[in-house]
């Protein structure tokens, strides 16, 4: 049987045909990692060559196929992890600021997790966000959630780790109108009513100042 040897060039790919030890010789020159072999019993030469041509066509079509589905999957993939919509510039100006304000309210300093609470006001070890999530649902105090964790505000803890009772005065008075990010920026921003102090600062030791200041805050809102 004649031996065949056909190329594709755009797939780097070659087909042997012939007689078995025909092919083991070419495969000598053949530079592969991977190789396909057909056994065909019964074939002549002329037909051996054809098929040899029809399976290089195939393997050319089934390659630029499986490329053309990965990158199809590549583009949905990449799609599905694009933002739905294009943000506007005065979007992501406005997400740079509230990351920037929120980074500074988490490394002011002033946050406790439960856990600390509980070891300090010598609460249970087994449970130490029982009682902190206690007040919070009673309103006594409020917390930041972020990373899966709860962090209370160390200013409106007494030295007992207990809240400071106008703490819930303050947050009665803003009820639903500020979130607990709100209330982190009020508490350490300065505030004009209070002569440029901080209402964390005087909490303890000025309380109706404070809650005066939310009132005046509130009367603010309403009239803008």
């Amino acid at each position: 049987m004649t031996s065949a040897l056909k190329h594709l060039d755009s797939a780097n790919m070659q087909t042997l045909s012939g007689t078995p030890a025909n092919v083991r010789s070419q495969l000598n020159q053949v530079r592969a990692p991977y190789v396909v072999a057909v056994t065909l019993p019964e074939t002549t030469d002329s037909e051996a060559s054809r098929l040899s041509e029809l399976f290089s066509k195939v393997a050319l079509l089934a390659r630029q196929i499986m490329a053309s589905r990965h990158e199809e999957r590549l583009e949905t993939l990449v799609e599905a992890l694009l933002p739905d919509t294009v943000p506007t510039p005065n979007e992501l100006k406005e997400v740079t600021m509230r990351v920037q304000a929120r980074s500074a309210v988490l490394t002011s300093g002033d946050w406790m997790s439960a856990s600390d609470i509980a070891q300090a006001a010598g609460f249970s070890a087994s449970n130490p966000s029982a009682q902190p999530n206690k007040w919070k649902r009673a309103g006594s105090i409020f917390a930041l959630h972020h990373q899966g964790n709860d962090y209370f505000p160390s200013y409106g803890l007494g030295p007992d780790h207990r809240p400071l009772k106008p703490l819930a005065k303050v947050l009665a008075v803003f009820g639903a109108a500020k979130d607990s990010w709100g209330l982190a920026y009020w508490f350490m921003s300065a505030n004009s009513f209070l002569g440029g102090r901080r209402p964390q600062d005087l909490l303890a030791s000025a309380p109706e100042r404070v809650i005066a200041a939310a009132h005046d805050e509130m009367t603010a809102v309403a009239h803008a």
